[in-house]
């Protein structure tokens, strides 16, 4: 084994090489991980697999003190950006392909096309937020943007760019564990079935392939349910 691993080129300096060979192709992050999907495929490597552990979730009092700081940095694009990351559940790779022709200010729904597994679906938004969503839209419009959220360089944002914005926040509100736009998603269904949301209701606009895939959910509410739990266990008749 010693022998194997003195022959490989340093990983750094491997990724460099795999780098300059890819930067032609303009790759984005589907394409890389179908590419060394592949990779795997070939060499006949099977991936690792490790027992899923639950996803950490934000409480309502962190969600709540990194908004805050997000609302103080008076940037209201990102102010804007982090609401609808929150009400939607989106991930951040259809956030950045959402068009302003995606929509439906009417009805507070935005319309994700290929979302993950090629599927499209619609989102709801609260109605209270369209007001505020649809002035920044004109206000892309005007300026000759056609996505959602664009960048000062009036192109979209990137899954990196996005993420850079909320870590900055993670950051100056001091939170424990970096918020990132899946723990943004987490939350909201989190909150949904906390709120008796049935996964009925949930599924269609989540994006997951089956209602099983919501189950981990239910999991998370446990906290909330240990509380009630302790209230009520005094009078159990045992």
């Amino acid at each position: 084994m010693n022998d194997i691993m003195m022959t490989r080129t340093p990983i750094r300096e491997k990724a460099k090489q795999v780098v300059k060979l890819l930067t032609k192709e303009n790759p984005d992050y589907n394409y890389l991980r179908e590419l060394f999907r592949y990779v795997r495929f070939e060499l006949e490597i099977e991936p690792n697999k490790q027992p899923k552990g639950l996803p950490y979730v934000p409480t309502e009092e962190e969600v709540k003190k990194y908004y805050a700081v997000v609302w103080q940095s008076r940037k209201m694009q990102n102010v804007i950006i982090t609401k609808t990351l929150l009400y939607t559940g989106v991930r951040v790779s259809e956030l950045v392909r959402i068009l302003i022709s995606d929509v439906d200010f009417d009805r507070c729904q935005i319309r994700i096309n290929q979302g993950k597994g090629k599927k499209d679906r619609i989102v709801p938004f609260p109605e209270s937020f369209k007001e505020v969503l649809a002035i920044h839209a004109q206000s892309v419009t005007k300026k000759g943007g056609k996505y959602l959220f664009e960048s000062s360089w009036k192109k979209p944002y990137t899954d990196r760019g996005i993420r850079k914005i909320l870590a900055i926040y993670s950051k100056a509100a001091g939170m424990k564990h970096t918020i990132s736009p899946h723990k943004f998603r987490h939350f909201l269904f989190t909150w949904l079935k906390k709120q008796g949301i049935e996964d009925a209701l949930i599924q269609p606009y989540s994006g997951h392939e089956s209602r099983q895939s919501l189950e981990i959910y239910s999991k998370l509410s446990i906290g909330d349910a240990q509380e009630s739990y302790e209230n009520v266990i005094e009078k159990f008749p045992v």
